[in-house]
């Protein structure tokens, strides 16, 4: 076989070489597309950051397939293969110093994908970037917020993560209601029939339905009425402000007494997931 390329004019090895190439090309690509297909399906979530291996896998195998029939093409001109690999080494050198951010965002990428601290799916904050997370790629990951924008983060200024697990921030509304039993009625009725409004009114924050919890007793024998959000938790702001001010403003007409402070906004803090959990135990 070696002796039929020698014999092979000059243009019909270059041309042989370069048909291996594209066949190669050819054979990765269809592997690329085939490992696409198998990690599109949302039932496979985990799976699917293979996606991102497996281009930068493809990625390298074409860059060595021309970069190898590159030095075959020249050493039938007469340079050796040795001379290429040197001259290829400094330019690499010099390149490499030259995008120490590409190699940064390439190590985080990579970092990001195996250390299974973040899914595609998930709920996360980046570099005050709230979003579902749409893809991690060796450069970027890709963030849709609550406006349906799709936003890039460079891995390289990844500092800290936020994650979400349920994927909503809970926020709770304590309302503090009267001793009195008919103005008591009348605050919770109040209560109730405003609630339904807020997803009205703002339905791009909501993330589920709110829900009423009902009547509640601190052991100091104060009672309340909680109710309970699930929202985008960059989004406080309908509900802290625009909402807790039409109820407070409602809620003073029946009694001309009540207070600001009666109407509490807090976040609540709920268990993690047993992944989570486990990963902090693995960090330990």
């Amino acid at each position: 076989m070696g002796d039929v390329f020698a014999e092979m004019p000059l243009l019909g090895r270059t041309l042989l070489i370069l048909g291996v190439v594209l066949l190669l090309h050819l054979a990765v690509h269809l592997v690329r597309v085939g490992g696409e297909r198998l990690t599109r399906s949302e039932a496979t979530a985990s799976i699917r950051k293979l996606r991102t291996v497996i281009s930068l896998a493809t990625s390298v195998a074409v860059f060595a397939f021309y970069f190898l029939a590159i030095g075959f093409i020249l050493q039938e001109f007469g340079i050796s293969m040795t001379a290429y690999l040197a001259s290829a080494s400094v330019i690499g050198l010099a390149v490499g110093f030259g995008s120490q951010g590409v190699v940064q965002d390439v190590v985080t990428g990579l970092t990001l994908i195996f250390s299974n601290l973040i899914d595609i799916g998930e709920m996360v904050n980046i570099g005050g970037q709230t979003g579902i997370v749409r893809s991690i790629g060796m450069r970027f990951i890709v963030l849709e917020n609550s406006h349906g924008a799709l936003v890039n983060i460079p891995n390289r200024t990844i500092t800290n993560v936020v994650s979400y697990p349920r994927g909503y921030a809970r926020l709770i509304v304590d309302v503090t209601v009267s001793d009195d039993t008919e103005i008591r009625q009348r605050m919770s009725a109040l209560t109730e029939g405003l609630v339904p409004t807020v997803a009205e009114q703002f339905p791009g924050i909501m993330r589920s339905p709110p829900s009423l919890e009902g009547m509640l007793s601190t052991s100091a024998g104060r009672t309340f009425l909680r109710v309970k959000f699930r929202i985008w938790p960059d989004r406080l702001e309908p509900i802290s402000q625009s909402f807790r001010q039409e109820l407070l403003h409602h809620l003073k007409r029946i009694d001309a007494g009540y207070a600001d402070w009666m109407v509490a906004v807090h976040f609540e803090v709920e268990k993690p997931r047993r992944r989570e959990l486990s990963f902090a135990l693995r960090r330990r």
